[in-house]
């Protein structure tokens, strides 16, 4: 039984839409918030610790690269909350169309940039 349909299995040069971009984003935020559970866990134990304990992961805090990585949790929170109203709305039939679909999937994009950095500069984060 032969197809007619092409096969392009070069995944690299398959340029995703952007409604399919923001869909894989909203997954890995999510994973991304998953896996941060443990260490927040961990960090939690280590400060409840007693003295040294709370100096300690204190001092974790204030090192570069989890600043860092809570910069990327902070846009995981923003992405994900946003993408899963748009997914929302998408499942009761509203924004379907694919010109309103582009245009909600980029203002997920930005706005989930937008809250981060409004977030982090305004101080309620630092």
């Amino acid at each position: 039984m032969q197809t007619s349909r092409p096969v392009f299995l070069e995944l690299w040069r398959i340029k995703l839409p952007l409604p399919g971009l923001v869909s894989i984003l909203h997954r890995a935020s999510g994973v991304l918030m998953v896996l941060a559970i443990p260490f927040a866990a961990i960090l939690l134990h280590l400060a409840a610790s007693g003295q040294q304990g709370f100096e300690s992961a204190a001092g974790l805090l204030d090192s570069w690269w989890v600043g860092l990585f809570l910069i990327g949790l902070v846009w995981s929170l923003m992405h994900h909350l946003l993408a899963g109203i748009r997914h929302l709305v998408l499942d009761i039939g509203i924004g379907l169309d694919r010109p309103v679909a582009r245009r909600t999937a980029k203002t997920v994009l930005v706005a989930g940039l937008v809250l981060s950095l409004l977030l982090l500069v305004g101080g309620l984060i630092s």
